[in-house]
Protein backbone atom coordinates (compact mmCIF):
# COMPACT_ATOMS: atom_id res chain seq x y z
CA UNK A 1 0.00 0.00 0.00
CA UNK A 2 0.91 3.86 -0.93
CA UNK A 3 -0.21 5.08 2.27
CA UNK A 4 -2.65 4.31 5.15
CA UNK A 5 -5.96 5.69 4.60
CA UNK A 6 -8.96 3.65 3.59
CA UNK A 7 -9.23 2.06 -0.35
CA UNK A 8 -12.17 5.09 -1.64
CA UNK A 9 -9.26 8.23 -0.68
CA UNK A 10 -6.48 6.26 -2.30
CA UNK A 11 -8.72 5.21 -5.15
CA UNK A 12 -9.96 8.89 -5.95
CA UNK A 13 -6.52 9.97 -5.22
CA UNK A 14 -4.75 7.73 -7.82
CA UNK A 15 -7.89 8.52 -10.28
CA UNK A 16 -7.17 11.86 -10.55
CA UNK A 17 -3.14 11.96 -10.39
CA UNK A 18 -3.08 9.44 -13.13
CA UNK A 19 -6.04 12.14 -15.02
CA UNK A 20 -3.15 15.10 -14.73
CA UNK A 21 -0.37 13.10 -15.48
CA UNK A 22 -2.19 11.76 -18.51
CA UNK A 23 -2.80 15.10 -19.96
CA UNK A 24 0.89 15.73 -19.74
CA UNK A 25 1.81 12.56 -21.84
CA UNK A 26 -0.49 12.49 -23.83
CA UNK A 27 1.11 13.34 -26.90
CA UNK A 28 3.82 11.10 -26.24
CA UNK A 29 1.43 7.60 -25.19
CA UNK A 30 -0.52 8.90 -28.74
CA UNK A 31 3.45 8.74 -30.70
CA UNK A 32 4.31 5.68 -28.76
CA UNK A 33 0.98 3.80 -30.23
CA UNK A 34 1.52 4.89 -33.99
CA UNK A 35 4.99 3.40 -33.54
CA UNK A 36 4.27 0.66 -32.14
CA UNK A 37 1.27 -0.27 -34.96
CA UNK A 38 3.25 1.22 -37.66
CA UNK A 39 5.53 -1.16 -40.32
CA UNK A 40 7.69 1.55 -41.78
CA UNK A 41 10.85 1.56 -40.82
CA UNK A 42 11.69 5.14 -41.17
CA UNK A 43 9.88 5.62 -38.34
CA UNK A 44 12.73 3.91 -35.80
CA UNK A 45 14.70 5.48 -33.00
CA UNK A 46 14.80 8.80 -31.60
CA UNK A 47 14.78 10.12 -35.57
CA UNK A 48 11.40 8.43 -36.30
CA UNK A 49 9.95 9.53 -33.07
CA UNK A 50 10.64 13.71 -34.42
CA UNK A 51 9.78 12.84 -37.53
CA UNK A 52 6.29 11.76 -36.62
CA UNK A 53 5.79 14.78 -33.97
CA UNK A 54 6.72 17.01 -36.90
CA UNK A 55 4.64 15.47 -39.06
CA UNK A 56 1.44 15.59 -37.16
CA UNK A 57 1.71 19.30 -35.93
CA UNK A 58 2.24 20.26 -39.61
CA UNK A 59 -0.75 18.60 -40.73
CA UNK A 60 -3.29 18.48 -37.98
CA UNK A 61 -1.75 21.60 -35.31
CA UNK A 62 -1.80 21.07 -31.73
CA UNK A 63 -4.59 19.60 -31.35
CA UNK A 64 -3.25 16.65 -33.34
CA UNK A 65 -1.47 15.48 -30.43
CA UNK A 66 -4.54 15.11 -28.09
CA UNK A 67 -6.20 13.18 -30.82
CA UNK A 68 -8.68 10.78 -28.58
CA UNK A 69 -6.91 12.54 -25.72
CA UNK A 70 -10.81 11.97 -24.19
CA UNK A 71 -11.58 8.90 -24.45
CA UNK A 72 -8.10 7.66 -23.07
CA UNK A 73 -8.35 9.88 -20.37
CA UNK A 74 -11.78 8.32 -19.20
CA UNK A 75 -10.34 4.56 -19.63
CA UNK A 76 -7.40 5.56 -17.60
CA UNK A 77 -9.65 7.37 -14.82
CA UNK A 78 -11.81 4.20 -14.42
CA UNK A 79 -9.03 1.78 -14.71
CA UNK A 80 -6.93 3.66 -11.73
CA UNK A 81 -10.04 4.28 -9.80
CA UNK A 82 -10.69 0.44 -9.89
CA UNK A 83 -6.65 -0.51 -9.79
CA UNK A 84 -5.96 1.55 -6.19
CA UNK A 85 -9.12 0.54 -4.97
CA UNK A 86 -9.24 -3.31 -5.37
CA UNK A 87 -5.53 -3.29 -4.35
CA UNK A 88 -5.53 -1.13 -1.29
CA UNK A 89 -8.61 -3.63 -0.06
CA UNK A 90 -6.98 -6.65 -1.29
CA UNK A 91 -3.83 -5.72 0.44
CA UNK A 92 -5.34 -4.25 4.12
CA UNK A 93 -7.27 -7.24 3.86
CA UNK A 94 -4.40 -9.59 3.75
CA UNK A 95 -2.34 -7.53 6.53
CA UNK A 96 -4.97 -7.68 8.51
CA UNK A 97 -5.93 -10.88 8.51
CA UNK A 98 -1.53 -11.99 9.09
CA UNK A 99 -2.11 -9.14 12.19
CA UNK A 100 -5.39 -10.50 13.56
CA UNK A 101 -7.08 -13.86 13.27
CA UNK A 102 -9.69 -13.42 15.82
CA UNK A 103 -11.70 -11.32 13.66
CA UNK A 104 -13.92 -12.62 11.25
CA UNK A 105 -13.51 -12.13 8.08
CA UNK A 106 -16.36 -9.83 8.09
CA UNK A 107 -15.36 -7.95 10.41
CA UNK A 108 -12.12 -7.53 8.28
CA UNK A 109 -13.65 -6.38 5.43
CA UNK A 110 -15.50 -3.49 7.22
CA UNK A 111 -12.21 -2.74 9.23
CA UNK A 112 -10.33 -2.06 5.54
CA UNK A 113 -12.90 -0.32 3.91
CA UNK A 114 -13.24 2.06 6.98
CA UNK A 115 -10.55 2.69 8.89
CA UNK A 116 -6.93 2.86 7.97
CA UNK A 117 -4.27 0.18 7.86
CA UNK A 118 -0.97 0.39 8.60
CA UNK A 119 0.96 0.17 5.28
CA UNK A 120 3.28 -2.76 5.27
CA UNK A 121 4.90 -4.63 2.92
CA UNK A 122 3.71 -8.48 2.55
CA UNK A 123 5.67 -10.93 0.78
CA UNK A 124 7.11 -10.19 -3.22
CA UNK A 125 4.47 -13.39 -4.35
CA UNK A 126 1.32 -12.14 -2.19
CA UNK A 127 2.54 -8.51 -3.12
CA UNK A 128 2.18 -9.47 -6.78
CA UNK A 129 -0.79 -11.76 -6.54
CA UNK A 130 -2.61 -8.62 -5.21
CA UNK A 131 -1.77 -6.39 -7.62
CA UNK A 132 -2.52 -9.04 -10.55
CA UNK A 133 -6.28 -9.61 -9.43
CA UNK A 134 -6.75 -5.90 -8.46
CA UNK A 135 -5.58 -5.56 -12.31
CA UNK A 136 -7.45 -7.77 -13.28
CA UNK A 137 -10.90 -6.63 -12.10
CA UNK A 138 -9.92 -3.07 -13.31
CA UNK A 139 -8.56 -3.64 -16.74
CA UNK A 140 -12.12 -5.98 -17.05
CA UNK A 141 -13.88 -2.91 -16.88
CA UNK A 142 -11.44 -0.54 -18.97
CA UNK A 143 -10.04 -2.45 -21.87
CA UNK A 144 -13.65 -1.42 -24.23
CA UNK A 145 -12.35 2.23 -23.67
CA UNK A 146 -8.61 1.42 -23.92
CA UNK A 147 -10.05 -0.55 -27.32
CA UNK A 148 -11.68 2.89 -28.93
CA UNK A 149 -9.18 5.07 -27.82
CA UNK A 150 -6.54 3.09 -29.52
CA UNK A 151 -8.35 2.68 -33.02
CA UNK A 152 -8.94 6.37 -32.47
CA UNK A 153 -5.32 7.11 -32.19
CA UNK A 154 -4.60 4.68 -35.07
CA UNK A 155 -7.57 5.28 -37.44
CA UNK A 156 -6.89 6.68 -40.60
CA UNK A 157 -3.03 5.70 -40.35
CA UNK A 158 -2.12 3.45 -42.90
CA UNK A 159 0.31 0.38 -42.10
CA UNK A 160 1.35 -0.85 -45.66
CA UNK A 161 4.79 -1.79 -46.10
CA UNK A 162 7.07 1.50 -48.12
CA UNK A 163 8.24 0.32 -51.45
CA UNK A 164 11.12 -0.80 -51.82
CA UNK A 165 11.42 1.45 -55.02
CA UNK A 166 10.91 4.56 -53.61
CA UNK A 167 11.40 7.50 -55.96
CA UNK A 168 12.90 10.71 -54.97
CA UNK A 169 9.51 12.25 -54.39
CA UNK A 170 8.49 9.62 -52.37
CA UNK A 171 10.83 10.87 -50.31
CA UNK A 172 10.44 14.44 -50.03
CA UNK A 173 6.66 12.95 -48.99
CA UNK A 174 5.39 11.62 -45.86
CA UNK A 175 5.76 8.06 -45.32
CA UNK A 176 2.74 5.51 -45.72
CA UNK A 177 2.40 5.79 -41.86
CA UNK A 178 1.67 9.14 -41.75
CA UNK A 179 -1.28 9.74 -44.50
CA UNK A 180 -3.95 11.66 -42.97
CA UNK A 181 -7.18 11.07 -41.96
CA UNK A 182 -9.65 11.71 -44.34
CA UNK A 183 -12.70 12.39 -42.06
CA UNK A 184 -12.76 12.96 -38.45
CA UNK A 185 -14.41 9.95 -36.74
CA UNK A 186 -15.93 10.74 -33.01
CA UNK A 187 -16.21 8.56 -30.28
CA UNK A 188 -19.40 6.88 -31.12
CA UNK A 189 -18.62 6.77 -34.79
CA UNK A 190 -16.03 4.09 -33.56
CA UNK A 191 -17.89 2.24 -30.93
CA UNK A 192 -20.95 1.90 -34.08
CA UNK A 193 -17.79 0.24 -36.04
CA UNK A 194 -16.49 -2.10 -33.64
CA UNK A 195 -20.08 -2.98 -32.46
CA UNK A 196 -20.74 -3.83 -36.45
CA UNK A 197 -17.75 -5.15 -37.50
CA UNK A 198 -17.31 -7.43 -34.34
CA UNK A 199 -19.88 -7.59 -32.01
CA UNK A 200 -19.57 -7.12 -28.36
CA UNK A 201 -16.57 -9.28 -28.61
CA UNK A 202 -14.63 -6.48 -30.28
CA UNK A 203 -14.76 -4.50 -27.21
CA UNK A 204 -12.42 -6.54 -24.96
CA UNK A 205 -9.83 -7.40 -28.55
CA UNK A 206 -6.16 -7.44 -27.19
CA UNK A 207 -7.71 -9.05 -23.32
CA UNK A 208 -5.76 -12.05 -23.97
CA UNK A 209 -2.22 -10.33 -23.42
CA UNK A 210 -3.75 -7.86 -20.92
CA UNK A 211 -3.93 -10.25 -18.63
CA UNK A 212 0.04 -10.82 -18.06
CA UNK A 213 0.08 -6.93 -18.37
CA UNK A 214 -1.63 -7.06 -14.95
CA UNK A 215 1.58 -7.63 -13.77
CA UNK A 216 2.59 -4.16 -15.07
CA UNK A 217 0.98 -2.17 -11.99
CA UNK A 218 1.49 -4.98 -9.57
CA UNK A 219 5.49 -4.99 -10.57
CA UNK A 220 5.30 -1.10 -10.25
CA UNK A 221 3.40 -0.53 -6.85
CA UNK A 222 5.94 -3.39 -5.45
CA UNK A 223 8.91 -1.33 -6.94
CA UNK A 224 7.71 1.71 -6.42
CA UNK A 225 7.60 0.92 -2.14
CA UNK A 226 11.25 -0.70 -2.50
CA UNK A 227 12.53 2.53 -4.19
CA UNK A 228 10.67 4.39 -1.32
CA UNK A 229 12.29 2.71 1.31
CA UNK A 230 15.65 3.88 -0.02
CA UNK A 231 16.93 6.48 1.45
CA UNK A 232 18.93 9.60 -0.72
CA UNK A 233 20.09 12.27 0.81
CA UNK A 234 18.85 15.22 -0.42
CA UNK A 235 20.49 19.38 -0.35
CA UNK A 236 16.28 20.39 -0.15
CA UNK A 237 13.87 21.36 2.39
CA UNK A 238 12.01 17.98 3.72
CA UNK A 239 8.80 18.95 1.61
CA UNK A 240 10.67 18.79 -1.56
CA UNK A 241 12.71 15.61 -1.06
CA UNK A 242 9.44 14.09 -0.33
CA UNK A 243 8.14 14.96 -3.59
CA UNK A 244 11.01 14.51 -5.33
CA UNK A 245 11.64 11.20 -3.98
CA UNK A 246 7.98 10.31 -4.81
CA UNK A 247 8.08 11.51 -8.37
CA UNK A 248 11.50 9.27 -8.75
CA UNK A 249 10.21 6.00 -7.28
CA UNK A 250 7.46 6.52 -9.17
CA UNK A 251 9.04 6.76 -12.40
CA UNK A 252 11.49 4.48 -11.99
CA UNK A 253 9.38 1.67 -10.92
CA UNK A 254 7.28 1.67 -13.92
CA UNK A 255 10.27 2.27 -16.67
CA UNK A 256 11.62 -1.26 -14.86
CA UNK A 257 8.20 -2.24 -15.24
CA UNK A 258 7.33 -1.67 -18.68
CA UNK A 259 11.01 -2.69 -20.09
CA UNK A 260 10.65 -6.55 -18.09
CA UNK A 261 7.01 -6.49 -19.69
CA UNK A 262 7.29 -4.49 -22.96
CA UNK A 263 6.37 -7.36 -25.51
CA UNK A 264 3.43 -8.26 -24.26
CA UNK A 265 2.24 -4.55 -24.32
CA UNK A 266 3.36 -4.25 -27.78
CA UNK A 267 1.33 -7.26 -28.65
CA UNK A 268 -2.08 -5.64 -26.92
CA UNK A 269 -1.66 -2.33 -28.35
CA UNK A 270 -1.31 -4.10 -32.25
CA UNK A 271 -3.93 -6.69 -31.44
CA UNK A 272 -6.01 -3.54 -30.69
CA UNK A 273 -5.65 -1.83 -33.40
CA UNK A 274 -6.49 -4.46 -35.99
CA UNK A 275 -9.06 -2.24 -37.64
CA UNK A 276 -11.53 -5.63 -37.91
CA UNK A 277 -11.15 -9.65 -38.02
CA UNK A 278 -11.82 -9.59 -41.47
CA UNK A 279 -9.57 -7.21 -42.54
CA UNK A 280 -7.05 -8.12 -39.72
CA UNK A 281 -6.99 -11.30 -42.09
CA UNK A 282 -2.57 -12.38 -42.96
CA UNK A 283 -1.93 -10.00 -40.24
CA UNK A 284 -1.06 -10.13 -36.33
CA UNK A 285 -4.50 -11.08 -34.53
CA UNK A 286 -2.69 -12.70 -31.48
CA UNK A 287 -0.05 -12.42 -29.01
CA UNK A 288 1.91 -15.37 -30.74
CA UNK A 289 1.25 -13.75 -34.33
CA UNK A 290 2.75 -10.43 -33.39
CA UNK A 291 5.86 -11.89 -31.60
CA UNK A 292 6.19 -14.28 -34.76
CA UNK A 293 5.82 -11.17 -37.49
CA UNK A 294 8.24 -9.36 -35.20
CA UNK A 295 10.80 -11.61 -34.81
CA UNK A 296 10.76 -12.53 -38.76
CA UNK A 297 10.60 -9.06 -39.40
CA UNK A 298 13.38 -7.76 -37.07
CA UNK A 299 14.72 -10.47 -35.02
CA UNK A 300 14.72 -9.79 -31.21
CA UNK A 301 14.54 -6.17 -31.81
CA UNK A 302 11.12 -6.14 -33.04
CA UNK A 303 10.00 -7.23 -29.89
CA UNK A 304 10.99 -3.69 -28.40
CA UNK A 305 10.02 -1.30 -31.58
CA UNK A 306 9.27 2.13 -29.96
CA UNK A 307 10.26 1.33 -26.23
CA UNK A 308 12.19 3.95 -25.81
CA UNK A 309 9.49 6.49 -26.21
CA UNK A 310 7.27 4.19 -24.19
CA UNK A 311 9.60 4.06 -21.12
CA UNK A 312 10.05 8.36 -21.49
CA UNK A 313 6.18 8.42 -21.61
CA UNK A 314 5.52 6.14 -18.66
CA UNK A 315 8.37 7.70 -16.70
CA UNK A 316 6.71 10.71 -16.91
CA UNK A 317 3.07 9.28 -16.40
CA UNK A 318 4.09 7.26 -13.23
CA UNK A 319 6.11 10.11 -11.71
CA UNK A 320 2.95 12.66 -11.64
CA UNK A 321 0.64 10.07 -10.59
CA UNK A 322 2.56 9.02 -7.65
CA UNK A 323 3.41 12.76 -6.91
CA UNK A 324 -0.01 14.34 -7.44
CA UNK A 325 -1.49 11.46 -5.36
CA UNK A 326 0.80 11.92 -2.86
CA UNK A 327 -0.14 15.87 -2.48
CA UNK A 328 -3.73 14.66 -2.34
CA UNK A 329 -3.16 12.07 0.47
CA UNK A 330 -1.44 14.59 2.46
CA UNK A 331 -3.78 17.27 2.14
CA UNK A 332 -6.78 15.04 2.96
CA UNK A 333 -4.99 14.02 6.24
CA UNK A 334 -4.37 17.98 6.86
CA UNK A 335 -7.96 18.37 6.63
CA UNK A 336 -9.05 15.70 8.46
CA UNK A 337 -6.55 16.62 11.58
CA UNK A 338 -7.46 20.11 11.53
CA UNK A 339 -11.32 19.27 11.60
CA UNK A 340 -11.11 16.99 14.88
Amino acid sequence: MTSALPPLVQACSGALGSAAAHAVSYPLDLVATKLQTTTSRRLRGLHGTMLLLKHIMDTEGLAGLYDGLGADTASTIVSNFLYFYFYTLLHAIVARRRGSTNTSLLQTLKHSLTAPTKPVMLGVPTELAVGFVAGVASRAVSTPLSVVTIRLQTEGDDDEEESQSATASDKASPPPAFERRTATQGFFDVVRRIYAQEGLAGFWAGFQPTLPLCFTPALTLLLFQLLSRLHIPWKAPRARQSAISAFLSGASANALAVTILYPLLLAKVRVQAARSRRDAKGSATSVTDVWAAALRAEGWGGLYQALGVQILKGFVNQGVTMLVKQRIERGVVRLYTRGR
